[in-house]
């Protein structure tokens, strides 16, 4: 039987559950929305002209998103972003003081279904950020393939997302004033079907490209753990093997983005729906592991600050779960 939300419900959790769903809408439907909209108006319509400037601006503006992309301080403290933040509510802590004369790498776990939380703390103000961080820059890094989808690219670009390439990653950490911090999620895509209450899953066994970057440009690495992120869904059973995890794997191959089959709650109802649940997402930043620049590292030097990077990560966990975490759940990293 559905439970149906009450009618008298205060303003301001009316603008978070839109503000949330304004987030959900734009991750699943606004980049396939905006292509077929500029193929509608550009094939089936008789203002095709319309978007003659747009397509020479997109083209001039081609390698901009591995350039830093086009960072809007007004868009990032939107009020709007508030309201999605105290949906949760989400939270963000610092262990120790950042210096604002260096870049720094953040690997953060988990990836979740949406990318909740990273996206709250690192591509909005909606968890104070700037009076956290002061004097820093985020840069979220997100799958290459959206940042070429007309329209699309040019509203992830304003919280300062960029693409997922070497390239981009090194434009943002060599920037010689400091400031900038450039947020990985190793786990990527495929982590995000491991996403569900219980037990959190995150893939770093095999995640070395960010550690190599790190030493390679002698930044600092950041290990940043969002507790509840991966609780905020529901997922079918899709062990391996399944003919679900399958073809989500086929998916995520040929596609280069997973698709996670979750459900939570509804905008109108509490029972079924692609919303997420009103749980907490306190993420925790921690202390830095300081790296020494080495052009042309070994691969046994790669794999000793990946276990160092590793342990860092899980002492990171254990020191705050008690605080944040119910239940029986671990983390599990393979």
């Amino acid at each position: 039987m559905l439970e149906f939300a009450p009618f008298r419900i205060p303003m301001d959790r009316r603008m978070q559950t839109f503000a949330v769903s304004h987030f959900v809408f734009c991750f699943l439907f606004l980049g396939p929305l905006s292509v077929i909209f500029f193929i509608y108006v550009m094939f089936f319509t008789s203002y095709w002209y319309l978007l003659i400037p747009y397509i020479i601006f997109y083209v001039l503006d081609w390698d901009t998103p591995e350039k830093g992309g086009r960072r809007s301080p007004w868009m990032r403290n939107w009020k709007f972003w508030k309201h999605m933040s105290n949906y949760f509510p989400t939270s963000l802590y610092k262990t120790v003081d950042l210096d604002p004369c260096k870049n720094y790498i953040f690997g953060i776990h988990p990836h979740g279904v949406l990318c909740m939380g990273s996206f709250t703390h690192f591509c909005t103000n909606g968890s104070e950020f700037e009076s956290i961080f002061p004097g820093f820059n985020s840069h979220l890094t997100m799958l290459p393939f959206w940042f070429r989808l007309p329209f699309h690219r040019d509203y992830l670009m304003t919280g300062g997302l960029v693409p997922s390439t070497k390239r981009s990653i090194l434009h943002i950490l060599s920037r010689p004033d400091g400031g900038n911090i450039c947020c990985i999620i190793p786990g990527g895509a495929p982590e995000s079907l491991n996403a569900r209450p219980g037990d959190c899953v995150i893939m770093l066994k095999n995640r070395f490209g960010f550690i190599k970057v790190a030493l390679t440009e002698g930044v600092d690495l950041v290990p940043v753990f969002s507790f509840g992120d991966h609780e905020l869904w529901e997922q079918e059973p899709n062990p391996p093997g399944s003919w679900l995890r399958k073809f989500q794997d086929f998916s995520q191959k040929w596609c280069t983005f997973a698709l996670p089959m979750f459900h939570a709650r509804g905008i109108f109802q509490y029972n079924y729906g692609l919303m997420p649940y009103r749980k907490p997402i306190h993420t925790v930043v921690g202390e830095p592991i300081e790296v020494e620049k080495n052009a042309n590292p070994t691969k046994e030097e790669i794999q000793a600050l990946h276990d160092k990077y590793v342990t860092k990560l899980q002492e990171l966990y254990d020191k705050h779960k008690s605080k944040y975490v119910k239940g029986e759940s671990k983390l599990v990293i393979e």
